[in-house]
């Protein structure tokens, strides 16, 4: 091997793509914790060991040289390279001890996730376990979570995916609110029901109303994107919602509507990096909540 031919260090290629991918220095600096000269002092020293310019200044904005551009996918591939020797690194860990997190929708973060965080507490003490809290994916490669509960299989090749089973849901409604509007005894009958939304009613309209249903926007007067809201408002007595079984069965003043009906069910899916996945850090809690999992959801 030539060692001469790499006349760079990896802090100078970071800084680069860091100012691309945030979009100005300043940006950059922030998302790696530096100050921005700093930051302008590793693209200038990369600039001269290439012997290129990568940027050009346009007004306030800076825009990548053709030189830039052409660097830009072999300084990408050095990123994944940097997280993938990290993330084997970590994966050679067997101590159970330092951080994991955790990631799951925000209703099942809260209302399903602590008895099993308990019980893992009390296996490994020394586990820091960060619950990530949130209906959007949270990208495993790029070590935003360590281990992720979802409802659709990753396609990924770098992750390993364990399938748990289908969990149910059905519909349901505050006591008080169906003593007031009435209890549906038909699909039909949900369309004289108020109903709470989630992020997109549409959607939900697309999946309700081949059950049988009539639903249109009009249906839907509360809701929020975030679930635990949505929930709340439901049991306020301001509608009809969806909700897991789980949830909603151990949940007072909650009442199944329609509780004939076919159950609903939606996959559940452990979701682990293939690197990780040989960590006892990570082995453990993913066991166990594959466990608990398939105790309480399915």
């Amino acid at each position: 091997m030539n060692w001469n031919s790499v006349a760079f260090d990896w802090n100078q290629a970071r800084a680069f793509l860091a100012t691309v991918e945030e979009g100005s220095l300043s940006a950059a600096a922030r998302a790696i914790g530096q100050t921005q000269p700093t930051l302008g002092r590793q693209i200038t020293a990369l600039e001269e060991q290439l012997d290129i310019v990568l940027f050009e200044r346009v007004g306030k904005s800076l825009v990548l040289t053709q030189s830039g551009l052409e660097l830009l996918d072999h300084v990408r591939a050095m990123y994944e390279a940097a997280t993938r020797i990290s993330l084997t690194a970590s994966g050679r860990s067997q101590a159970v001890e330092g951080q994991v997190r955790i990631t799951a929708s925000d209703i099942m973060s809260a209302m399903l996730l602590p008895p099993a965080i308990k019980t893992l507490r009390k296996e490994a003490p020394l586990l820091e376990i960060d619950i990530v809290a949130s209906n959007e994916f949270q990208n495993l490669q790029l070590r935003e979570a360590d281990i992720a509960i979802r409802h659709v299989r990753p396609e990924q090749p770098d992750l390993i995916a364990k399938f748990i089973g289908d969990a149910t849901a059905r519909f349901y409604a505050a006591t008080r609110y169906l003593d007031e509007a009435g209890r549906p005894n038909s699909f039909s009958d949900l369309a004289d029901h108020d109903w709470i939304g989630f992020a997109d009613n549409d959607a939900l309209i697309g999946s309700f109303n081949p059950l049988g249903m009539s639903l249109t926007r009009d249906n839907f007067r509360a809701g929020s994107a975030n679930g635990l809201v949505a929930w709340e408002l439901a049991k306020q007595g301001l509608g009809i919602i969806a909700m897991s079984d789980d949830v909603a069965e151990n949940t007072k003043g909650m009442e199944c509507v329609l509780p004939n009906m076919e159950r609903l069910k939606f996959p559940i899916w452990l979701v682990a990096h293939r690197e990780l996945y040989t960590s006892r850090r990570i082995r453990l809690p993913f066991d166990l909540l594959s466990n608990f999992l398939k105790e309480t959801m399915v």
